[in-house]
């Protein structure tokens, strides 16, 4: 009978233990965490520290991304009112991505895998909401929605 150690592994060459399955996920939130310390460290509404967007430089345009650094900074430091309305999509996909990190760890320590299978229609309703937000926020009555 075999037992089972921290290098067993399974079909696929997927590891076994719990642990090894956690690997991805812990290295994952790991490297997010130490970008958000470092965004939360570094304050981005102090020039200098962080390059400013090309498409804003070059055309005063603001993208969907602009002041997702900010939000960011606020976000880290518990004010949410300004993380939300630096950029509040940007808001959306930490909350988004804290939530699927969650079910991610859940289901390799299970030793499933997470499947990802969003529909057409999803992902173009996700974009079509971001052109939404990128368009009012470079029109006149959109000032509101500027980093």
């Amino acid at each position: 009978m075999r037992g089972v150690n921290a290098h067993s592994t399974g079909a696929h060459g997927t590891p076994t233990t719990r642990w090894g399955r956690l690997a991805v996920p812990a290295g994952i939130l790991t490297a997010v965490a130490g970008a958000f310390a470092y965004v939360g460290a570094v304050d981005p509404n102090r020039p200098g520290h962080y390059p400013v967007c090309p498409l804003l430089r070059y055309t005063g345009l603001y993208c969907p991304g602009c002041g997702g650094l900010r939000s960011a900074h606020a976000f880290v430091h518990g004010d949410l009112l300004t993380a939300l309305q630096d950029n509040a999509p940007a808001v959306a996909g930490y909350l988004g991505f804290a939530a699927l990190w969650t079910v991610w760890a859940v289901r390799a320590v299970r030793g499933r895998p997470l499947r990802i299978d969003p529909s057409p229609a999803q992902l173009w309703a996700a974009g079509a909401l971001l052109l939404v937000f990128t368009v009012v926020r470079n029109l006149p009555f959109g000032g509101w929605l500027h980093p």
